[in-house]
């Protein structure tokens, strides 16, 4: 295991314990898996914790030395929480939880001293449905008030789960409670505990969106080499008669530029991402931070969906890049396909962030919020018809369509919420399609822009203005079809009756 990272932890008290805000730590424990959702629990705390929880718990967490879980999904409740079952009792200055909880990444181990589970769980008074649930911390061992671990705590590892894919990341039902109620600790108020475990999924949320960019990135670069050395055929215009590498056959190119834009733009959307929300924690400005908080909500669904969702697209294009190499467990072209499924799933389903986009980010400001973005792609549209550089084609050209296709698109939705808020929720998948498309276009062309300015002619800037070019055109063109599923496509969807159409027979 690699060693944990250390922590003056007498800075730490004086610099995030005593902040008379929440301060966003800017070191991350060890991304290994088990510390994997280490950030997002000590940004819970920071946020949400009392003094004596965040004194307890946030140094051991932040040094390393303990882990962290998010307990949120049931049997009967994965992603509709009000539906949880999880019971928790006051006990004094704490509470007695009993449940059982399902797809725990890590819930149990022994790579650290203690793992701290962050539980959803409802009190016997509290309201029906989301507003009655709680957020709780519960240790696998005590902590003394010598900050000494005691005894286990009423918290046990069930089962393993046994998974399509990511074996190396274990998940398992754990189960609260066997012998009275395991002690946990109130985070945030009662009844409040899905405004605190946002706090961490959101940061989650980016977090898998870099996953799906990062077995994206594996699988280019694997079938990338794979299809320089593999010789099949012979490709026009070859020099002699004997076969040549796959890469110089017309379609293997275009599956490996596919993966490579694709992968780059949702890595450049992640960033974005990352960077609103740095700015919305660190702005001077007051109006600054809002304005980057509203950035970071409307771009979060677009970073976990879109990225989770190429990262199978990529590794899938990865597979048939192998050919029937690819299909047999040698090669391990297939285990990125498999181990790249799960991440459009958890964390919020990828139709689960379409909706938040639709339903939630777009009305931000009354609507100012995506506006303001929209502008934003406007400028970097002209920025490229600006230059008239041949090397970018049809860039500038295809990306106004694509942004244009986006700006009609949105209009469309925030005129149909309040009234008709089905027709909107039918098409917010391809919605957040056609977003990313345009967001993720533009994105490349600023590097591509970039590159440009530098004009050191270096083979990195001939890729950036290459991959900006070929997602402009060959991707970014699907646009405007997405724009008419979006606005034309909400009734064959809505009058598929399950209870009456033959479509579902």
């Amino acid at each position: 295991m690699t060693a944990p990272i250390t922590v003056d932890e007498s800075t730490f008290e004086s610099e995030v314990l005593n902040a008379e805000k929440p301060v966003l730590v800017d070191f991350w424990a060890p991304w290994c898996g088990p510390c994997r959702l280490v950030s997002p629990v000590v940004e819970a705390i920071g946020h949400h914790g009392s003094p004596e929880l965040k004194a307890e718990f946030l140094p051991k967490l932040v040094s390393g030395a303990w882990a962290g879980t998010m307990n949120l999904t049931e049997p009967q409740a994965g992603s509709d929480l009000a539906a949880i079952r999880t019971r928790a009792e006051r006990d004094g200055d704490h509470y007695r939880i009993t449940g059982q909880k399902i797809f725990i990444t890590y819930g149990d181990h022994e790579l650290t001293d203690n793992i701290v589970h962050f539980v959803l769980a409802r009190l016997p008074d509290a309201p029906a449905g989301s507003r009655g649930i709680s957020l709780f911390l519960i240790p696998k061992f005590l902590v003394g008030a010598d900050g000494a671990l005691g005894a286990r705590n009423d918290v046990r590892c069930h089962s393993v789960e046994h998974k399509l894919g990511i074996h190396g990341s274990p998940t398992c039902t754990m189960v609260y409670g066997d012998h009275g109620g395991a002690i946990g600790f109130i985070v945030g108020e009662e009844n409040r505990g899905l405004a605190c475990m946002f706090t961490m999924m959101n940061n989650a949320r980016l977090a898998v969106g870099l996953q799906g960019v990062a077995i994206a990135e594996r699988a280019t670069q694997q079938a990338l080499g794979f299809a320089r050395e593999r010789k099949q055929g012979r490709a026009s215009g070859a020099a002699d008669g004997g076969s040549s590498p796959i890469i110089a056959h017309a379609d293997v190119r275009r599956m490996l530029l596919t993966m490579r834009a694709l992968t780059k733009a949702a890595r450049a959307i992640c960033y974005a991402t990352a960077a609103a929300t740095d700015r919305a924690h660190r702005a001077a400005d007051p109006a600054a931070r809002q304005a980057a908080g509203e950035r970071a909500s409307l771009l979060t669904p677009v970073a976990k969906a879109f990225s989770t969702d190429i990262g199978i697209e990529v590794a899938s294009l990865g597979v048939q890049v192998h050919g029937g190499m690819g299909y047999v467990e040698e090669t391990g072209a297939a285990q990125h396909l498999r181990d790249a499924r799960i991440a459009s799933i958890y964390e919020g389903t990828n139709g689960i962030q379409a909706i938040d986009l639709v339903t939630r980010k777009l009305p931000l400001s009354g609507g100012a919020a995506v506006k303001s973005y929209l502008g934003d792609l406007r400028r970097t549209v002209a920025a490229v018809k600006a230059v008239n550089d041949p090397a970018l084609g049809a860039t500038g050209i295809r990306l106004g369509e694509a942004v244009e296709s986006l700006e009609r698109a949105t209009a469309w939705m925030l005129g149909r919420l309040d009234h008709a808020a089905e027709t909107a929720l039918a098409g917010a998948t391809p919605y957040l399609r056609l977003f990313a498309n345009a967001a993720g276009g533009c994105a490349l062309a600023e590097e591509a822009l970039a590159a440009i300015r530098l004009r050191d002619g270096g083979a990195d800037a001939e890729a950036c203005v290459a991959i900006a070019r070929f997602f402009a055109e060959n991707l970014a063109v699907q646009a405007p079809g997405l724009e008419r599923t979006v606005t034309d496509g909400a009734d064959s969807v809505l009058l598929a009756d399950p209870a009456h159409s033959r479509a579902f027979a």
